[in-house]
């Protein structure tokens, strides 16, 4: 039974921040579907706070119009800390409400946000508290045409890669940096996503660095 709070509209009492979010540049009409869309890396694990950003921007990648709206928002439960059922969201054009529905048999790490015309996004959420560097890999993975990872391999992956490092992590933080983002490209790798020729990916602090082979680099919002 649904709790009074989880009934009533949740509000962030903070603008919505911009989303630590990859997505590849929008794919041809009748292209397969791969294993998902894009990831993202919140800052918390608060759904009130995390989520009206990611909406703004989703919405912003969409098509023109009305069909661009996110509607729903499916979630882990395990994943978060709060469970609102309704969640106002401030956009630049207006303001609306959001339903999220909560799931205990969903994947771990997985998003899956709807829009008005029934099209969907699946997002790989990296956990808050990962390394900056394995973050990064994994999100990259995820919004790769050719990756057919799930989200539990993905995470599965991410941390393997940490625990990996942490022995070699002893030296500078670049260096320990360096050295998660390698053990977790080095898990995915094993996983059979065969990505091997590096190539330019759009980083957050403004600069290019290597990582996997694309067509062209992703969308990177932040």
């Amino acid at each position: 039974m649904w709790t009074t709070a989880e009934r009533s509209t949740a509000s962030s009492p903070s603008p919505p921040s911009t989303p630590r979010l990859y997505l590849p540049p929008p794919r041809p009409e009748g292209s397969p579907r791969t294993s998902l869309d894009g990831g993202w890396w919140p800052r918390s694990a608060d759904p009130v706070a995390e989520l009206p950003g990611l909406i703004v921007a989703l919405q912003s990648h969409g098509s023109s119009g009305g069909h661009r709206l996110v509607t729903h928002v499916l979630l882990r439960a395990a994943d978060w800390e709060g469970h609102p059922r309704r969640l106002r969201v401030d956009g630049p054009a207006a303001t609306r409400v959001v339903r999220v529905n909560w799931f205990d048999t969903q994947p771990a790490g997985l998003l899956t946000a709807i829009y008005a015309d029934g099209r969907r996004v699946d997002l790989l959420t990296v956990p808050p508290a990962t390394d900056h560097a394995a973050a990064w890999a994994g999100l990259e993975l995820a919004a790769h045409t050719t990756n057919h990872l799930h989200t539990p391999e993905l995470l599965t992956a991410l941390t393997a890669a940490a625990s990996a490092a942490a022995p070699e992590a002893s030296g500078p933080h670049d260096r320990a940096g360096s050295t998660i983002g390698s053990q977790t490209r080095r898990s995915m790798n094993r996983g059979g996503v065969g990505l091997h020729a590096p190539c330019a990916a759009w980083h957050p602090m403004g600069k290019w660095r290597m990582g996997f082979p694309m067509r062209r680099p992703p969308r990177l919002i932040n």
